[in-house]
């Protein structure tokens, strides 16, 4: 009797746990040589030729052209880690592929899966309980946010820029959107621009916007300026149906011209009139009223994208008009300054200072696109690891030393686990050791070496972590060296690896269908 159709595929039992453990650690692999601030980059050129050069785990991952769906399930934690809190996306990723190694081990002693997925479990209870013991008791302040960000940038591309200087941007820019309410993340936004050193990336108190003026003649700087957006068109009326009119005389040709010249000037004089200094317009605008506005010194920009209308709306406080019969100074915005810039074929708009207050960029240069685009990622990383640590206000060591301690605390609790589950806890905490191991090997020292004298140190200091300083390499307190990362990033890496970790270990029949 056929259950299945001819061209399906089943493998069962230890094959599909093989398989499934075999291609999910191969993904893992794969940017393993990432990690820690000695991390390789890698090229990844698509079928069209394009090329990214990168050691972002979230990204290298994204870009991977992945079929197997439990290596699919690798990528997802990274995504999640992503996505929840900006940073340690490698170290979930290698951790994943490290608790399916280890699983495979169990699975060859004839441990059974479930017994495996329960130690994890627990093991991850126990990691997280260790985790909370890791926090360092002072305040976040801006000093330990800026470590933070340089901790997630080491390593990192950052032109020629160093990590201590774009971490006082990082952290000015996430300062300036924490409000009573929290740090408002979405408010601060990263806009590239390549022909320039790196040393010219600035934070913008405002946002940054891909236009140009309608007029060549219309002023490039308005301080003080009173805004207004318009989802209307600035041009010459026209029917909803084809019509045709016929002109017998010249005299009625230049009466309809100066009809719809008049037309065009009375649009341009009602915005004139009304005081606004630049005008935003999500339609066209003649170039017969574009060139009447720069004679009255308006500013105007016009077919704006809604995305765009709306960032220069939140920004200035100006409501977007629907009619130009409604253009009152009680719908303006206002900016301390609107400024045109012209880098290479782009112009730009610059909206500093808005009457809202509320949002402000990251302007990245750099000299060339991947040096940009590597920038972009590497701030924007920063960005998100200081937002979580202000949000949390919880901060642990990093250089290894949080994992060190987290396998020790697992190792000590496991004695009490009882069954076979107590091996599943002791394999999760050998697990966490290739963190460590990771950042030894990336540094070009022995792992195990490295492995057993952090333990040591460990043992007697209480905290230690492979530090890097330039061109050496030390075991020590990571705190002393302003070496740390958000607590949350810790938490979420074990929380996603153990779930992607154990929901693989549990699979025994793949069934493929074309």
């Amino acid at each position: 009797m056929f259950i299945l159709s001819e061209d399906s595929q089943r493998t069962q039992g230890r094959d599909a746990q093989s398989s499934n453990i075999m291609a999910g650690k191969a993904v893992a692999e794969s940017v393993r040589t990432t990690l820690g601030p000695r991390g390789m980059d890698k090229m990844l050129v698509s079928s069209a030729g394009d090329v990214v050069i990168t050691n972002d785990g979230a990204t290298i991952l994204n870009k991977m052209d992945i079929e197997h769906p439990a290596a699919q399930m690798i990528v997802e934690v990274a995504e999640t880690q992503e996505n929840e809190v900006g940073d340690g996306t490698t170290t979930a990723a290698v951790l994943a592929g490290n608790l399916l190694g280890e699983a495979e081990d169990l699975l060859d002693q004839d441990v059974h899966a479930t017994t495996i997925v329960e130690g994890y479990h627990e093991a991850a209870r126990i990691a997280l309980e260790a985790i909370d013991e890791q926090v360092v008791g002072s305040e976040v302040d801006d000093d330990v946010l800026k470590q933070v960000a340089e901790s997630s940038m080491t390593g990192k591309g950052t032109g020629g820029l160093t990590a201590e200087a774009l971490a006082e941007t990082v952290v000015s820019a996430i300062r300036h959107v924490d409000g009573e309410d929290g740090v408002a993340r979405d408010n601060v936004t990263v806009h590239t621009e390549v022909g320039a050193s790196s040393n010219a990336t600035e934070m913008i108190e405002g946002i940054v916007v891909d236009e140009e003026p309608a007029h060549d003649e219309m002023p490039t700087t308005v301080e003080d300026a009173d805004i207004s957006i318009l989802d209307v068109e600035l041009g010459v009326r026209t029917g909803d149906v084809d019509a045709e009119y016929s002109i017998d005389s010249i005299d009625q040709l230049n009466a309809a011209l100066d009809a719809e010249e008049s037309e065009l000037r009375g649009y341009a004089q009602t915005v004139a009139d009304s005081g606004v200094d630049v005008l935003f317009t999500t339609d066209s605008v003649d170039d017969r009223v574009a060139s009447f506005l720069a004679n009255e010194g308006v500013l105007v920009f016009d077919d704006l994208n809604n995305k765009d209308a709306r960032k220069i709306a939140s920004a200035t406080g100006a409501a977007r008009v629907g009619a130009l019969d409604d253009l009152a100074d009680s719908e303006f915005g206002h900016a301390d300054r609107i400024r045109t810039e012209t880098y290479g074929d782009e112009d730009l708009v610059f909206v500093e200072g808005g009457a809202a207050a509320e949002a402000v960029t990251v302007f990245v240069r750099g000299g060339t696109d991947h040096v940009v685009d590597e920038l972009e990622r590497t701030i924007g990383d920063a960005l998100d690891v200081v937002s979580t640590a202000l949000d949390s206000g919880e901060v642990v060591p990093g250089a290894g030393a949080t994992e060190i301690a987290i396998a020790d605390r697992v190792r000590s609790e496991a004695a009490g686990v009882e069954g076979r589950k107590q091996l599943a806890v002791t394999a999760f905490a050998d697990a966490l050791d290739i963190i460590p191991r990771t950042l030894a090997a990336n540094t070009g020292q022995d792992p195990i070496d490295v492995l057993v004298d952090l333990r040591a140190a460990h043992e007697s200091e209480g905290r230690a972590g492979l530090v890097t300083d330039g061109e050496s390499v030390e075991i020590s307190d990571p705190i002393e060296h302003g070496v740390v990362d958000p607590a949350d990033v810790k938490r979420e890496a074990i929380e996603s690896a153990t779930e992607a970790a154990t929901m693989i270990a549990r699979i025994d029949d793949v069934i493929a269908a074309e």
